[in-house]
């Protein structure tokens, strides 16, 4: 039996205690590094921590009521959240003139064990509240009101994962075709009786535009029974990408595309760490070059370095290198490996199999040809004839290609035999462009290096 659950406003208040929890423990462990009784009975440090956080839980404890959010967001928001509660803790300590009775290095342990526990915590609390939605509770009942291809749409996503904690209790459309569907309970006129009936707590309206006469009814009853009203755009069908929205005087105006790369902080981030982590792979890389070099010299006659062109941002071509793989041929530029390919060396086949041919590509990332993370440059010929075939192919191409990407560790790499491979390629490359931060990069290169040492089936 399902229950909608009488503690579900006391669980946002329960991750802010484990917060606060964090904390103080964060502070004990700062403690044990250093002079423990000198700092563990400092009740005035102890007071000034606890209290900088109330501020920072009123900000950021809003994601706690988020119930579809990733979790690479929910790890930057607990690290805003800490940087905040560190610019207040310092703020006080200057306000009160104590530092002598807490060190800056002891500041700095501190903050080193937080960073580490907020994320850990606000992942482990959000997979606990999933778990415990999954199993029917704390759940929101919600009725969509019209269900054309948006409505269709929103129904899929919302019942996509129990852990979202959403109920469909009614589907509502003047059509009356729809009710073969189970969830179907009546008109557009029927919703508001329903909606009192069943105590409903969202509104979804899904009505196409030539309805939208139906649509204020529907939000002044929500208002006047504080029902939350959602509207879905009747574009969403035709644009399967987050929409963005902005002002301009009372108009609202949507934007179908954000791109964070072209924020200068984010670029700038990004580059630095391409630069970084690029210097540091090329200054261990004779490890892995130089007996990889003697072997394709020993193997098979031609060149240590493939040089090939592709296709790189802003569609501008550039060489990108590799590990020679092939015995030398003349269709490198227009055929795409296969899984048997007569072409390749059987040392190519290892070096593909565990991608080691693709770390010369670090000297294209510090050249700034590429990026560590970002789509895979396809080569010349295959740009020219996707574009042509698939609408958003090159939108891929608005940021620096990678030597890694999240359409490669979802599975979407190597040869693409059929058009949909491609395009479900694009698709995620379009995603991680326009869902880019960070720590989406951080987890795109856990798994690229997760993956190689498992074995991936379509690397060859």
């Amino acid at each position: 039996m399902t229950t909608k659950g009488r503690y579900g406003k006391y669980l946002r208040s329960l991750i802010v205690l484990g917060d606060f929890l964090c904390i103080n423990f964060a502070y004990i462990l700062a403690c044990l590094v250093f002079n423990f009784d000198e700092y563990f009975y400092n009740h005035l440090i102890w007071a000034i921590i606890n209290v900088a956080y109330i501020p920072v839980s009123a900000f950021y404890s809003q994601i706690h009521n988020q119930r579809i959010v990733y979790a690479n967001h929910v790890v930057i928001t607990a690290l805003q959240s800490t940087l905040f509660h560190a610019i207040i803790f310092v703020a006080l300590l200057f306000f009160i003139n104590d530092f002598d009775r807490v060190t800056t290095a002891h500041i700095f342990v501190l903050y080193a064990f937080m960073i580490v526990l907020m994320p850990f915590w606000w992942i482990a609390a959000r997979k606990a509240l999933k778990a415990y939605r999954s199993k029917g509770y704390n759940f929101k009942k919600v009725i969509i009101v019209g269900y054309g291809r948006s409505g269709k749409m929103l129904e899929k996503a919302l019942l996509s994962d129990a852990g979202y904690g959403y109920k469909i209790v009614g589907i509502f459309d003047d059509n009356k075709n729809y009710r073969s569907n189970p969830l179907y309970r009546g008109v557009i006129a029927d919703v508001e009786e329903f909606a009192l009936l069943k105590n409903v707590d969202e509104i979804y309206c899904a009505l196409p535009t030539p309805e939208e006469g139906k649509i204020m009814p529907l939000i002044r009853f929500a208002e006047k029974n504080a029902i939350h009203f959602f509207v879905i755009p009747g574009i969403t069908p035709y644009l399967h990408r987050r929409l963005h929205f902005d002002n301009i005087g009372d108009v609202p105006v949507m934007s179908i595309r954000k791109e964070p790369l072209e924020n200068l902080s984010n670029k700038f981030i990004k580059r630095a760490f391409d630069i970084l982590f690029s210097a540091v792979a090329l200054l261990f890389s004779p490890i892995i070059f130089v007996p990889v070099a003697i072997a394709i010299k020993c193997t098979s006659p031609g060149p240590v370095f493939f040089r090939q062109k592709r296709t790189g941002i802003k569609g501008k071509d550039f060489y990108c290198y590799k590990f020679r793989t092939m015995r030398v041929n003349n269709d490198s530029d227009s055929l795409q490996a296969t899984q048997d390919d007569p072409r390749k060396t059987k040392l190519g086949e290892f070096l593909r199999r565990t991608s080691i041919d693709e770390l010369p590509q670090f000297w294209n990332v510090l050249k700034g040809d590429m990026s560590v993370v970002g789509p895979r440059p396809h080569m010349i010929k295959h740009t020219e004839d996707y574009s042509k075939l698939i609408e958003s192919y090159m939108l891929r191409h608005l940021v620096k290609p990678g030597i890694t990407g999240w359409a490669q560790v979802n599975g979407y790499r190597g040869e693409t035999k059929e058009l949909w491979q491609m395009e479900k390629r694009v698709e995620y490359d379009v995603w991680y462009i326009e869902n880019w931060d960070f720590f989406l990069d951080m987890k795109i290169i856990y798994m690229t290096i997760f993956n190689a040492l498992r074995g991936e089936k379509n690397a060859y």
